[in-house]
């Protein structure tokens, strides 16, 4: 899959949001007000990778995502680890947990999902 440039993720967390629309209607719910005929090319350059379709009404596209958002964040996610932590959930997490502020709440409620999930892994293996 490839990765969206940042003009081409803020259109598709549009249509992600919105489940599709026209490009007037994805324009207008862009934050800096592009161009129509920007937001059209773009839109177009998006159904050209394969990320959105389109439905014709009359002269119009209504245009509709391909790839669901959780499908591209976890393609994302798989390039973001394998790209700067060498494919370890360890280093990203022991990064982040070094580099941010996370509050003690928050640690142990990542700590709790974490057991969980071993839980659930230990009940499938036995």
């Amino acid at each position: 899959m490839k990765k969206l440039t940042k003009a081409e993720e803020e259109i598709m967390q549009v249509l992600w949001e919105q489940g599709g629309g026209f490009v007037k209607d994805i324009q207008a719910r862009l934050d800096k007000d592009p161009a129509y005929n920007t937001v059209s090319t773009i839109v177009r350059i998006l159904e050209d990778k394969g990320f959105v379709g389109h439905k014709a009404r009359g002269r119009a596209h209504e245009y509709f995502p391909m790839i669901s958002k959780e499908a591209y964040k976890r393609e994302f996610m798989k390039g973001f680890l394998n790209n700067y932590f060498r494919n370890s959930w360890k280093e990203m997490v022991s990064f982040f947990n070094k580099n941010e502020d996370i509050d003690l709440a928050e640690l142990e409620e990542m700590q709790a999902m974490i057991q969980s999930e071993i839980n659930k892994k230990r009940r499938h293996d036995s």
